[in-house]
Formats: C-alpha cells, sequence, structure tokens
C-alpha cells in the first residue's frame, strides 16, 4: 500500500513520520510500573473495609465515571500494604469486568486509596504522555477492536496486565497530545450540556404532563369539570393478525410488534389513527402513536375509532402516564407477563369535558416531544461528529500542529 509523504507505515496502521509507537510498558516513569494490576482477592476483603480512610476503587467509579462515588475505605495500615496499587492524580483506571474497555481519568482531587483486584491501573510518564490523550485513544474504536482480538475468550473480562503491558500505541509529541485532547474535550463539554438540557427538558415536560393531565393547571380559555370515562367506552380496542414473519425488511408500511422498534410490511390492515400497546413483554412501557396505513402484529392491541368528542393524541399521552401502574396490577403471570382485552377496557381515564380542551393539551406537550426529539437528534449528530474526529486526530490523518 502506498503511504503518503510525511507519513510512515507502522505496527499500529499509518501514523505521521514524527510519531513514535510504544508499548504502554515502555511510558511509565521511574519505579512506578505504567501499567499495575489490582490486588490478589486474599489481599482485600470486604471485611477489612472500614467507614472512613483511604479510598477503595472499584469498576462502579469507572462505569459511573465518577471519582467520588461508593463508600469502602480501609484503613491506613491496610493501605501502606496496598500501597503500590495507589491511585494518584492522573492515573487511568480501566474496568476488567463487565464493561468494555471503560475509562476513568483520576483528576487532581481525587480521594488518595488503591484499586480493588477488578481494575488495572495506568501510571504514564507526565513528560510524555497526557492522561486525556491516551484515554481517548484507548476509547476509540480501532483500539477498542484490537483489545477485543486480543483478550483470551474474546471478552473484555479476561484482559490483564500482561496484555496490555505489551499493547502498542501511537503517540504524538507532548504538544499535539494537547491539542488533541483539547479538541475531543470541547466535544464532550458539547455532549455534557446536551445531556444536562435534554434532563431537564423532560423533567419539565414530566411536570407539565403531571399539572395538565389532571386538571391540575388549566390551558388559557377552558373551564368546566373533567369527567370519567372507561377507555372501552371511547374506542375500540383488539388484537391484530400479524406474525412477525410477515415482516419485510423494505415494506411499504410500519408494522407494530412487541417492542419499541417498528418493524415494516409490504400490506396494511388500518388507515387510521391509533394507538399501539404491546400485550405482552415490558408491559406499560410502550405506546406508538400512528395516524395512516399500517399493520399489527398479534400480540399487540390497536386502540383505534375513538369518539367524536375524544381526541386519540390526547389518550395516548393519558396512557403513557398513567397506564403502566393499572396494567401491572391486572397482568396475567405466565412465561412472560400479559395484558388480557378487559384490562383496556376497563381502564378509566378522568378527561377534559371538551375534544377541544384535549387537542390544546396534546399540543402543548407533543410539542415539547418535539423539541425534546430535536435535541436527541442533534446529540446523536454530535457522538457521530466526535467518533469521526477521533478516528482523524488519533492517527494523525488531521493536523492540529
Amino acid at each position: 500500500m502506498e503511504v503518503n509523504p510525511g507519513y510512515k507505515q507502522t505496527e499500529v496502521g499509518v501514523i505521521p513520520e514524527n510519531w513514535g509507537v510504544y508499548r504502554l510498558s515502555e511510558l511509565g516513569a521511574g519505579a512506578t510500573p505504567s501499567v499495575k494490576a489490582g490486588p490478589f482477592g486474599s489481599a482485600l476483603k470486604k471485611e477489612e473495609y472500614v467507614p472512613t480512610g483511604f479510598k477503595v476503587y472499584g469498576q462502579e467509579q469507572v462505569i459511573r465515571g465518577d471519582y467520588l462515588f461508593g463508600d469502602y475505605f480501609i484503613s491506613t495500615n491496610k493501605y501502606r500494604q496496598l500501597e503500590s496499587c495507589s491511585v494518584n492524580p492522573g492515573d487511568v483506571l480501566l474496568s476488567l469486568v463487565g464493561t468494555v474497555g471503560k475509562l476513568l481519568e483520576i483528576p487532581k482531587d481525587a480521594p488518595k486509596g488503591i484499586i480493588n483486584p477488578r481494575l488495572i491501573r495506568f501510571s504514564f510518564d507526565r513528560s510524555r504522555v497526557l492522561s486525556s490523550y491516551f484515554r481517548y485513544t484507548f476509547e476509540s474504536s480501532a483500539v477498542q477492536q484490537e483489545l477485543q482480538s486480543r483478550a483470551q475468550g474474546g471478552t473484555m473480562g479476561v484482559l490483564n496486565a500482561g496484555i496490555l503491558r505489551s499493547f502498542e500505541i501511537a503517540l504524538p509529541g507532548f504538544e499535539e497530545q494537547r491539542a488533541i485532547a483539547t479538541t475531543l474535550s470541547d466535544m464532550d463539554a458539547l455532549l455534557d450540556g446536551l445531556d444536562r438540557l435534554i434532563a431537564k427538558k423532560r423533567a419539565i415536560k414530566q411536570a407539565t404532563m403531571q399539572q395538565l393531565l389532571t386538571g391540575q393547571t388549566r390551558l388559557p380559555g377552558f373551564s368546566g369539570e373533567w369527567e370519567v370515562k372507561r377507555l372501552g367506552d371511547v374506542a375500540h380496542i383488539k388484537t391484530g393478525s400479524k406474525n412477525n414473519e410477515d415482516k419485510a425488511e423494505n415494506g411499504d408500511y410500519p408494522f407494530f410488534v412487541r417492542s419499541e422498534n417498528i418493524e415494516r410490511i409490504s400490506s396494511y390492515s388500518y388507515d387510521c389513527e391509533a394507538i399501539l400497546v404491546p400485550g405482552e413483554g415490558r408491559i406499560g412501557e410502550i405506546f406508538h402513536y400512528i395516524s395512516g396505513k399500517f399493520d399489527v402484529h398479534q400480540r399487540v392491541y390497536a386502540i383505534t375509532q375513538f369518539n367524536q368528542d375524544v381526541s386519540g393524541r390526547f389518550v395516548h399521552l393519558y396512557l403513557s402516564a398513567n397506564f403502566g401502574a393499572w396494567a401491572m396490577q391486572n397482568t396475567v403471570k405466565a412465561t412472560v407477563d400479559s395484558l388480557r382485552l378487559p384490562t383496556f377496557l376497563d381502564f378509566q381515564m378522568c378527561i377534559p369535558p371538551t375534544v377541544e380542551e384535549q387537542i390544546a393539551i396534546a399540543t402543548v406537550l407533543t410539542d415539547m416531544d418535539t423539541e425534546i426529539t430535536t435535541l436527541e437528534t442533534h446529540r446523536t449528530k454530535t457522538r457521530a461528529l466526535k467518533q469521526a474526529m477521533m478516528q482523524e486526530l488519533l492517527t494523525g490523518r488531521t493536523r492540529l500542529i
């Protein structure tokens, strides 16, 4: 394969000529090993934990990305016995059990402590390796795939310090590492901001649903007593007639099955407004809404033919908020929890007296859903952009310096 000028072919692929390739075992400083396994299980027992003292870092901190989480501690004497497994600012921890390459970078204010047997600690020469650059490198898809191929048994659960010591990475100069890490950190900050904004919008929507779907707050211009109605009195309810074998990957119409995923099908049995609720599996959690042509699995309930004084959109939102608890009280216990038709027919709703108020409430909540969906789409695109940037920056195809 022809290599472009300024680049070279190496064991880890094509990289810039002024980058190096190093085994992780070569990147330590002094007597501190660059790759350190946690203590043997017999050296750290739970009965030795104390209420306060030196923190014991485990996979729960790494999985959560929260170095302050957890309340396992050891005494000063025990810490001195296991000090070779200590955790210091700038270290990077890797979970070996239950996660695929999940890492945690230890900040300056992290509590003093040790790793437990389920972690690996990376401690590098701070003048050669920037911790955040290493973390991004190890989180990249290329490194994750390589780890999977080297892991004994094919899972992260059987990675060990020996495998990791011989692992090779591409390493630019320190300033270029810093520039790359800063750029990717900015993307992380953008994603964190989107996460917080989406969580805030969801909380606002939940509070708004509580107010509007119960009549505690009325929209301007509406009054009158709300009415209690059975679902079976305001709509037609029956299960579909199709099976999973009927789905077609490139079918023209939505096919509602027993999951959140909407399949496709080449024919349709319905052309109307409808709410679709699986009759088994994740009881009371999945509620689809559609207006148009579609088909339905035989274990999915189709709620259609709404009375003229009832908004299907409003009923969909009301079910989403309230049907779950009722469903679990009335589920039929079998191999999987399932629902029968009377559970739907007898479900009682308290609804506004006019369809206009129902539509107004549904419009407010649907607009909020649309805003959240737009933000989630933006977050998905931002994540994809970050992955593309990692691929470019961590291989040197795009240079910042």
